[in-house]
C-alpha cells in the first residue's frame, strides 16, 4: 500500500499535509517542458507526491520520469510553496495543506514520452507560445519563472 492510500485510511478526509515535487525541465532550445493532464486535460509541470523515505530530489525525478520518460541529471532548486494559498480539497473529499518543491532542470537523459496514463501529451513549449489551458494551480509557477524573481522562490 503506497503512502497516500495508508495515510487515508488512517485519517479520511481530513487536511493532511503532503509534499510535492517537480520540476520546470528545459531543452536545448530553452522551451519548457508541459505535461497535459490525464486527469483535466490541462497543461501544466511533471511532478507528483512525495513517497515515504524520499527526498524531495527522488521525488521530482520520479515523478518526472514516470509521467514524461526522462531522467533528470542536475537540479536547481526554483521555490518552495506553503501555506494556505496551497490548501485544497480534491473532488473525492480529501484535504491537503501543500509544500510545493520546484527544481529547474537543464541537463537530463532518456526519449521523451508523449503519452502514457498520467499524461495525455508532453511538449516542449516557446515561453512566449505556452498553451491556454494552463493547470489553474500552476499558474502562480509560471508567473514566478516569467518575473525574473532572483531563485530560490520561498512563498
Amino acid at each position: 500500500m503506497d503512502y497516500i492510500k495508508k495515510l487515508r485510511s488512517l485519517v479520511g478526509n481530513e487536511k493532511v499535509i503532503m509534499v510535492i515535487a517537480g520540476a520546470f525541465v528545459f531543452d536545448g532550445e530553452n522551451r519548457l517542458l508541459l505535461q497535459q493532464r490525464s486527469d483535466t486535460g490541462e497543461w501544466g509541470l511533471p511532478g507528483g507526491f512525495m513517497e515515504m523515505g524520499e527526498r524531495v530530489q527522488e521525488t521530482a525525478n520520479r515523478e518526472v520520469y514516470e509521467e514524461t520518460g526522462l531522467r533528470m541529471q542536475e537540479l536547481e532548486l526554483f521555490g518552495i510553496y506553503s501555506g494556505s494559498d496551497y490548501d485544497k480539497t480534491f473532488s473525492n473529499g480529501d484535504q491537503v495543506s501543500m509544500v510545493q518543491v520546484l527544481f529547474n532542470c537543464r541537463q537530463y537523459e532518456g526519449q521523451l514520452v508523449e503519452q502514457n496514463d498520467e499524461s495525455l501529451n508532453n511538449k516542449f513549449y516557446d515561453l512566449t507560445e505556452l498553451p491556454e489551458n494552463l493547470f489553474p494551480d500552476h499558474r502562480t509557477f509560471f508567473e514566478d519563472l516569467m518575473s525574473g524573481q532572483q531563485l530560490p522562490i520561498l512563498k
